[in-house]
């Protein structure tokens, strides 16, 4: 009995064993298709001039003519940077920080981020901030300790972490704009990132840094202090390896938890180790399918160590930058699709200038922080609007947009992904929307992350377009200063 379980079917028997498979194949196949129509006819939204088609990357890839061009050469990128370091207030290097401060400079940096709103704040509870609370912050701020000169540190990130106005965690909203927009919140910094340390809060849990495109208040366990030279070396690193995903993550490894799983965003440079760094296994796992980098972490004393992680080949990174071409910028840009808006980097996201920042460091590209910072410098080409400029006359430019262009409102700035029927379609990390209706009604929505949609619809108000904001476009290209 048990030898026939092995006996070959009849002919018959296998026919109708193979036209039963091809039947149910065919079923699920069906199936499948039909859930997919049915999804794709079912697609709706609020937000106008949409198809779902439009939110795929290869539907705006495949637009594109000489997508794979590239558009400046990593040496041009370098020469751009540093002119920006030279030329511009709002990017810095943080090693061009002198050895020590005065105590008027060092008052000065406080000041000139540590200051208190003209509005009313609240925090979530609605209770409005008082004299008293602000008191609280201010004294925290640690003026007193301020000497005549004062030492200047150096440090590297050893996780994400937020950078704030005062040196709390506080959050504060204004009256009736939500709680999505802590107004506390400035930035972010990753892992890897270089910091100057130019002073400490009052209660030595927060750290006055100076990153290159910010300062502002970050907590003090999300940084090492090291020796300038060698934190300098780190992050000039000939050979290293560029996060591409919107987020990354480490391998686990059980005898080091500050590197195990560790979250790594867009846009951050980690050194590659040379292959004599490291055997053929590291924390108990070959290493042949994983890149290895070298990580900062802290020690007990809050000194910096820089150890190896794994990184899985699997995980969205590239050897070097990307080349900069309209193509990258799309796939790029695709990848953050559909995130939620994080004023300030906060919710574990980014705001608008956060999100083209990351986009571009993955070409190789600095640039400032904010929005007006970037919309009223000089760096590539320019084409400005005065505000008495009729949005009739904005057209003319409007109609030349190419992939990858920036386009500024007070507040706000867009990335352009292409034409389609010669109307302007852009990619943007934005919180609000609205548009006029059919009626004449002025609608107003929320879409509160990275969306796609088209230029000419938007509108700041009822009377205000975005076209009638427009004050600046800006296409990344070589230094026209």
């Amino acid at each position: 009995m048990e030898l026939s379980l092995f006996k070959k079917p009849s002919l018959a028997l296998e026919f109708a064993l193979v036209l039963s498979l091809s039947i149910s194949v065919n079923a699920i196949a069906g199936a499948e298709q039909l859930s997919h129509n049915e999804l794709r006819h079912n697609f709706s939204s609020d937000v106008i001039g949409m198809s779902e088609q439009q939110l795929t990357m290869d539907h705006w890839l495949n637009k594109l003519v000489n997508g794979h061009k590239l558009l400046m050469t990593q040496n041009e990128i370098n020469k751009q940077n540093k002119r920006l370091i030279t030329n511009n207030v709002f990017v810095n290097d943080p090693f061009a920080m002198p050895n020590t401060l005065s105590k008027q400079a060092l008052v000065k940096l406080i000041d000139s981020i540590s200051k208190i709103p003209n509005g009313d704040r609240f925090y979530y509870d609605g209770s409005k901030l008082n004299g008293q609370n602000y008191q609280e912050y201010l004294a925290s701020l640690n003026k007193h300790a301020i000497k005549a000169q004062n030492k200047v540190e150096f440090a590297l990130v050893v996780k994400r972490a937020s950078l704030r106005t005062f040196p709390t965690s506080d959050k504060v909203y204004k009256k009736g704009g939500g709680r999505d927009l802590d107004r506390f919140q400035e930035s972010g910094v990753f892992p890897g990132d270089a910091v100057a340390v130019l002073h400490h809060s009052a209660d030595s849990h927060w750290l006055l840094v100076q990153v290159y495109n910010y300062l502002a208040w970050l907590p003090k366990n999300s940084v090492a202090i090291g020796d300038k030279q060698v934190i300098k070396a780190y992050k000039n690193s000939a050979e290293f390896l560029m996060v591409t995903g919107s987020k990354i993550f480490t391998n686990f490894v059980p005898q080091q938890p500050q590197i195990s799983n560790l979250q790594i965003d867009m846009g951050s440079r980690l050194p590659l180790a040379k292959r004599s760094e490291y055997a053929n296994q590291v924390y108990g796992q070959n290493t042949y399918a994983n890149y290895i980098v070298k990580l900062p972490i802290r020690d007990k004393k809050g000194k910096l160590n820089i150890i190896l992680a794994p990184i899985p080949r699997s995980q969205d990174v590239h050897r070097g930058y990307l080349a900069y071409t309209k193509a990258n910028i799309i796939k790029q840009a695709f990848k953050f699709l559909g995130e939620r808006y994080g004023w300030g980097h906060d919710f574990n996201g980014r705001d608008c200038t956060g999100f083209v920042g990351e986009v571009y460091k993955t070409f190789g590209f600095n640039m400032p922080r904010n929005s007006g910072d970037q919309g009223h410098s000089a760096y590539g080409i320019n084409h400005r609007f005065e505000k008495t400029v009729k949005t009739a006359s904005k057209m003319s430019v409007i109609n030349q947009l190419q992939t990858g262009d920036f386009i500024y409102i007070p507040g706000h700035v867009m990335m352009v992904l292409g034409m389609e029927n010669n109307k302007p379609y852009i990619i943007h990390d934005v919180h609000g929307l609205g548009y006029l209706q059919a009626n004449g009604d002025f609608y107003r929505g929320v879409l509160n992350g990275v969306s796609v949609t088209p230029l000419l619809p938007l509108r700041v108000s009822k009377s205000v377009s975005y076209i009638d904001s427009i004050y600046n476009i800006k296409r990344i290209a070589l230094m026209n200063e």
